[in-house]
């Protein structure tokens, strides 16, 4: 069984780094409301901890050389935020996990040595099959696809 807050993470990593992949090579806002959804602070204007963990993942995504950004807005956004090399060759690169893409398979129910190749690299690209985890995949396939990435970017 696996701790609620890291599924939490995977996902919103994944939403984070698909927002920025859809508007490479422009930088843009990312706010933590389209990531996890509202919030209300309480009484004293402190978020809640499902908010200040989506900011965090924005935040350690930057630490770890996914993204970059100018600025945060208060603890709502990362301003000016844009994929790093490293971010965008891993989410452009083809995926290599076998588990993911077979999954991604069965859901799109076409045989990839039936389609050109430029098509076949596309629709099974690490960006396209994380999208398509997020869509309609398990926590557990998110979770495993996730780990992939992170360990992918690590070898390189």
């Amino acid at each position: 069984m696996s701790d609620i807050h890291i599924d939490d993470f995977y996902k919103d990593s994944g939403l984070i780094l698909s927002q920025l992949f859809a508007f490479f090579p422009r930088p843009c806002a990312v706010y933590v409301e389209d990531i996890a959804g509202p919030d209300t602070p309480d009484d004293f204007g402190l978020h809640s901890q499902r908010h200040m963990a989506a900011f965090s993942a924005m935040l350690w995504l930057a630490t770890a050389g996914y993204l970059t950004y100018q600025d945060t807005v208060r603890q709502e956004a990362v301003d000016q935020a844009v994929l790093s090399h490293k971010g965008f060759t891993l989410l452009s690169a083809l995926c290599e996990d076998q588990k993911s893409t077979e999954r991604v398979q069965q859901w799109r129910d076409e045989n990839p040595d039936e389609l050109p190749a430029s098509v076949a690299q596309e629709r099974f690209s690490n960006i396209n099959v994380m999208r398509q985890l997020i869509k309609q995949g398990t926590s557990g396939e998110l979770r495993h696809f996730m780990l992939y990435l992170f360990n992918t970017s690590r070898a390189q």
